[in-house]
């Protein structure tokens, strides 16, 4: 029977807990994934949402570049980190991190840019990415890194729950095109190292697009 996860804040609090004590690393060590630079390095710097940001490792790393960031998630462990993070960098003035459940946290304003790796609130996946997009200015991206729903795969490849993974086709298909040009649709697979020196293989979905003013 497979496992299914509800991705409340009881999930991720212990999430963080057990990454603090067997992964360290995992908690201040941890790099931006690749594709946040390729796909933001040509957008002029704004006001920018890191939706499930985790220890801070993008929210930094948009910080460090220029963007005024907001970056959201609900483990409260997790944004202790990426607020050390931030000061460390010497960029704590202009990130504001906030606890909260993104599957109902409003913004009070829209960004340029919104951006998501990764995150799972307890919702639909498909539907937070339905929220994330509605947070978008107009003339804003949205960037959003998910897990490939891919099946097959063998050895240490990494396999998200069902329910946190998608298709590239799921995403595409809820951007309409009369509101939003899509830039960038791709799937990609990368090795990473993992615990123990294991190579894991992650299955990625990329998608950017920019909402048509």
């Amino acid at each position: 029977m497979t496992e299914q996860h509800e991705f409340d804040k009881d999930y991720w609090d212990r999430h963080w807990h057990q990454a603090h004590h067997e992964r360290p690393d995992a908690m201040t060590g941890n790099l931006p994934h690749p594709y946040l630079a390729r796909e933001t390095g040509d957008l002029t710097p704004g006001t920018a949402l890191d939706a499930g940001c985790g220890t801070g490792a993008e929210a930094v790393w948009l910080a460090s570049h220029g963007w005024r960031v907001t970056a959201v998630d609900l483990a409260s462990a997790a944004l202790a980190r990426a607020a050390e993070r931030a000061t460390t960098s010497g960029v704590s003035d202009r990130v504001r991190f906030v606890e909260a459940d993104l599957a109902v946290w409003e913004p009070s304003i829209g960004f340029d840019l919104v951006t998501t790796h990764y995150a799972h609130p307890a919702m639909p996946q498909l539907a937070f990415y339905d929220r994330l997009a509605a947070w978008v200015a107009p003339g804003g991206t949205l960037l959003v890194v998910g897990h490939l729903h891919a099946s097959g795969t063998t050895g240490h490849d990494h396999h998200p729950p069902a329910e946190a993974s998608v298709t590239l086709a799921d995403i595409t298909a809820r951007l309409d095109r009369t509101a939003w040009e899509v830039t960038t649709a791709a799937e990609h697979h990368r090795t990473v190292t993992g615990p123990g020196g294991h190579e894991n293989t992650l299955h990625d979905v990329v998608v950017r697009a920019t909402r048509r003013s």
